[in-house]
């Protein structure tokens, strides 16, 4: 479980913005289709909400979580 101060982003939005996924309904897509890695595993889950250093994979790019102030 996540702490509660600890920031996070739920994965379809990250998506967005890294720049994966044009629209919400994309992420949906391309998360529901089994093609998105959380940390070297599946994700199907769109609201899964990721953590400062969580790397996510798609189409063999990978990129990993940062949030400003985080070290």
């Amino acid at each position: 479980m996540t702490p509660p101060d600890q920031p996070t982003i739920k994965l379809d939005q990250f998506l967005k913005f890294v720049g994966c996924a044009q629209t919400g309904g994309q992420a949906k897509l391309i998360i529901q289709s089994g093609w998105v890695l959380v940390n070297d595993q599946i994700e199907t889950r769109r609201g899964r909400k990721l953590v400062h250093g969580d790397r996510v994979t798609f189409e063999d790019q990978s990129y990993v979580v940062e949030f400003d102030g985080e070290s």
